[in-house]
Parts: structure tokens; sequence; C-alpha cells
């Protein structure tokens, strides 16, 4: 298969332009399901058939809905790698072991692998985030925070776009902890054996689990900067945010 892309020809969004609209990302993705509004029974031969089509339709529902560009490609072009997962360990992220979803307890490196093999095509979705927004300045803390809501946004409505096309098995990616995102001030819920608050929502990032999203990037033409700690602005040219669903 080749790999699609797909991309809004905008420049990144200026301060505060970043919007967090669940109501409006999920009415699109009802508008996108089967035309008669009725979910439809599962039929493994229709899917295969109109899986194509309907990744470009997700890619589409992507860009409306908020991403900078979207990319459909194979699956097994997503390389897992134990180093990944053990830049959250060294040195030590602020968000190790804090919630359910990121290190130690996210799934391994070999889990993912064996997930991903069963697999056949992924949607890839990137959100573009100003410099001054991407780096950990203060004054764009609510900034920053608003991008990573959305691609966790993003990513949960193609997902569950899919999940009603009869690809009951898709499975998403996000980026970023979901703890920093949605319960900042608060202890995870998942760690006290209780409900998680955002359970439709939260999911681990790409890279809590092994995923190299920079390679991933590159290998589709992405622009992707190793934006560190310490990197100000004056240094980056633009941040990106990387997200993907598993559809097969």
């Amino acid at each position: 298969h080749p790999t699609l892309r797909y991309r809004f020809e905008q420049p990144v969004q200026k301060a505060g332009a970043i919007i967090v609209d669940q109501g409006a990302i999920f009415a699109a993705m009802s508008e996108s399901t089967a035309s008669s509004g009725q979910i439809s029974p599962i039929n493994r031969e229709r899917s295969a058939t109109n899986l194509e089509p309907n990744l470009k339709r997700y890619c589409a529902l992507a860009i409306e809905s908020g991403a900078t560009q979207a990319s459909i490609t194979d699956a097994d072009r997503i390389q897992v790698d134990d180093r990944v997962r053990i830049k959250c360990e060294v040195p030590k992220c602020f968000g190790f072991n804090t919630c359910a979803n990121c290190p130690p307890h996210s799934l391994s490196p070999e889990r993912t692998r064996h997930l991903v093999a069963q697999f056949s095509r992924v949607v890839v979705l990137g959100l573009g985030v100003r410099p001054e927004a991407i780096v950990r300045e203060r004054d764009t803390i609510s900034e920053r925070v608003d991008a990573y809501k959305k691609m966790f946004e993003l990513v949960s409505a193609i997902e569950s776009a899919a999940f009603y096309d009869g690809y009951y098995l898709a499975t998403g990616f996000a980026a970023g902890s979901c703890k920093s995102t949605f319960c900042h001030k608060s202890d995870c819920a998942v760690l006290r054996q209780e409900k998680c608050r955002h359970n439709l929502m939260a999911r681990p990032s790409m890279e809590s689990v092994g995923i190299d999203c920079f390679s991933l990037a590159a290998s589709l033409g992405w622009q992707i900067l190793p934006i560190g700690s310490s990197a100000g602005s004056d240094r980056v040219s633009s941040g990106l945010l990387m997200g993907l669903v598993l559809v097969s």
C-alpha cells in the first residue's frame, strides 16, 4: 500500500487559537458513520473492502477536527524500540509512575510489538504547535495543555469512528501524559483502584509504549525536531504532537 498524506496548509495556530471542543469533534465523528445513522451489523468482508476509503475519511475527519496533518501507512512501518521506553526512566520523566498510562504501568515494548503486528494499516495524526507553546515556558502552560488535550481527543474520535464502521479492534495512542493533561492537580484514580475520570479519552502515549515517534515522522516525510527541556523557543522553528490509530 502507498503512504497517503494529508496536510492542512495554514500557519501553526497563534496563541490561544487551539480550541478544545470535544462536542464538535464527536459530532463530526457521528456524521462520518453510516448515512442511515444506524449502526450496521459487523461484516468483516465489507469492512475489508471499504478499509482504504474509510481510512481516507478518517484522515479528512482529523483535518476537519483540527489536526494539521494526517497520513495512512502500513502498520509494519511502526518501529517499536525498548530504548524509547527507557527514555521515560533515564533520566526520570516527571510523569513516570504517576498514572496508569505511563511507565511502568503502560504496555511494555514487547506487548506493543505483538499488538502492532496484528494490524495492517495505521492512521498517523500530527498537530502543529507554535514554538513558544511546545517548549516548557510557564506563560504558555495553558496553551500547551490544550494542544495535548486536542491530540487525545483527535485520537479518541478517529478510534471511535473506526469502531462504529466495524473495525471494532481499532486502537489509538496519543501524545504525552494523560495525568498532566487531564488530572494535573489530582492523583491518578486508576492507581487508587478507582474508575478513570476520563476513561474513554485517557490512553498511553506512543512513546510510553515504545513507539519511535521520530522514526515514524521521518519515514512519512514530516518535519519533527528533538525538543528537550532545555530548548528555548528561539531554537525551535516548529513543534509537533503525534498520535496514531491502528486499524485492521
